[in-house]
């Protein structure tokens, strides 16, 4: 984070003027947000990096999108456009993640150092009822939005292990064939049926359009924009909010368009899988919690590990044909590729779950209840399943930062284009999109 801010520095002092730097928020530990802003268009584009504590990538991704605003003047004065950057949304959680940053990058090292708070300390979530207070830095980028007026936010997200791929919050007609140009030029897999988008339309290979948001409970909020999230806060605006997610390990399987040998079996391995992991999971922490009283940061560590718990028997049921796949939860056609994902979606949150225990227990200074050795075998099997089973790839950072920028520059470019259509046509934003109706509770 430090060195983030000391680029971001650096480039204004390189090209004053041209470049700000300003805050425009403090995190919950008193951490400064920071802004930068490249151009002095009328005509706003917000870039918000670092919105899930475990996803780094997006700072790299908006130093590099600043230098190419310098360089390209058809991104600012030919566009009447300025860049407004937001170098990280979540310092605090960021920081969490440094023991796994510097290497090696390894799965085991990455989710033994992992840290991603819990549902409801994630900014880029709105509280869900109106006298919920935010975070400071969700009220900071609900002010940011609401200054800017952005015509397109995008965030930048990552994967940990699977594909890339897009959210939309409006259609950005030929994106999806700019998405899969980058991506094989980068050699970049995409994410064809990603779990996160299981249920919501799709406008192209690898883009999806996320519905608009209902209230919903835990277990919709791990797949869904279940609360009122920031994506659609400036959607009265007419902004256009595009998430983007790259890939940290890559597996080529995510996008396999082609039907399934037994679409019920699998679902039902990845179903009885899950169910399984998380009751290992979930004896652990009975045995450690009553050690964990005095742990630093055991409520901040364990907040994420209950949610995962809480919600994991419920993904499992949504999934297995012989308890879910009927009203609300009803699955769609499925793709080798959607297998693929859900297989690691299963093991991404008992990975997840098991490093955070691991993480709080190593906090105590000692493991009275004897359970470093189990959590420890069991990343280690599920890190060499990634492996085996999924040739999970490391892909250096330069590429992932690479393949959001030129993510990011496609969907400035559409948005451009379309806005403009629509301006010659006398619309005064980008019309009324129907209602998609969610698909769970």
């Amino acid at each position: 984070m430090d060195e983030l801010g000391a680029r971001a520095a650096a480039l204004v002092a390189r090209h004053p003027g041209a470049v700000r730097l300003r805050r425009v928020g403090t995190s919950r530990a008193g951490t400064p947000l920071w802004l930068l802003s490249v151009g002095h268009g009328s005509r706003h584009v917000l870039v918000v990096a670092g919105p899930h504590a475990n996803e780094p990538v997006g700072g790299a991704t908006v130093l590099r999108l600043a230098e190419r605003a310098l360089a390209d003047p058809r991104l600012t004065e030919g566009a009447d456009a300025t860049w407004n950057l937001l170098l990280c949304l979540d310092p605090d959680g960021s920081r969490r993640n440094e023991g796994w940053l510097a290497g090696p990058y390894t799965l085991e090292h990455y989710f033994r150092n992992f840290f991603r708070p819990g549902f409801l300390e994630q900014p880029e979530w709105l509280p869900d009822g109106a006298d919920a207070v935010a975070l400071p830095e969700t009220r900071a980028l609900l002010d940011l939005q609401d200054e800017l007026r952005p015509f397109l936010q995008c965030s930048l997200h990552g994967v940990d292990v699977g594909g890339g791929f897009v959210e939309l919050t409006r259609d950005l007609p030929g994106l999806a064939p700019r998405v899969a140009h980058t991506a094989a030029r980068l050699g970049i897999p995409r994410e064809l049926g990603a779990y996160d988008t299981l249920y919501w339309p799709c406008v192209g290979p690898a883009v999806y359009r996320i519905p608009p948001p209902r209230r919903g409970g835990l277990a919709a909020a791990i797949t869904e924009a279940a609360v009122e999230s920031t994506w659609f806060h400036p959607y009265r605006y007419g902004t256009v909010t595009a998430v983007v997610e790259a890939p940290m390990w890559g597996v080529t399987a995510v996008e396999d368009p082609s039907p399934p040998a037994d679409r019920d079996a699998a679902l039902r391995a990845i179903s009885r899988t899950l169910r399984h992991d998380m009751r290992l999971l979930d004896g652990v922490l009975a045995r450690v919690r009553p050690h964990l009283a005095a742990a630093p940061d055991a409520v901040r560590l364990l907040a994420p590990v209950d949610d995962y718990l809480l919600v994991c028997p419920g993904l499992a049921d949504a999934w297995d044909p012989d308890t879910g796949g009927g009203g609300t939860c009803r699955l769609p056609a499925l793709s080798t590729a959607h297998l693929a994902a859900l297989h690691i979606a299963g093991r991404r949150l008992a990975l997840r779950t098991a490093g955070l225990l691991h993480r709080v227990v190593r906090g105590t200074g000692h493991d009275p209840a004897g359970a470093l050795p189990d959590l420890d075998r069991l990343l280690d099997a599920w890190c060499a399943d990634y492996r085996d089973s999924h040739s999970a790839r490391w892909i250096p950072v330069g590429r992932q930062a690479e393949y959001q920028t030129r993510v990011v520059l496609s969907a400035f470019e559409l948005a451009q284009r379309y806005a403009r259509v629509r301006s010659r046509s006398g619309e005064s934003g980008w019309g009324t999109q129907a209602a998609v109706p969610m698909h769970r509770e």
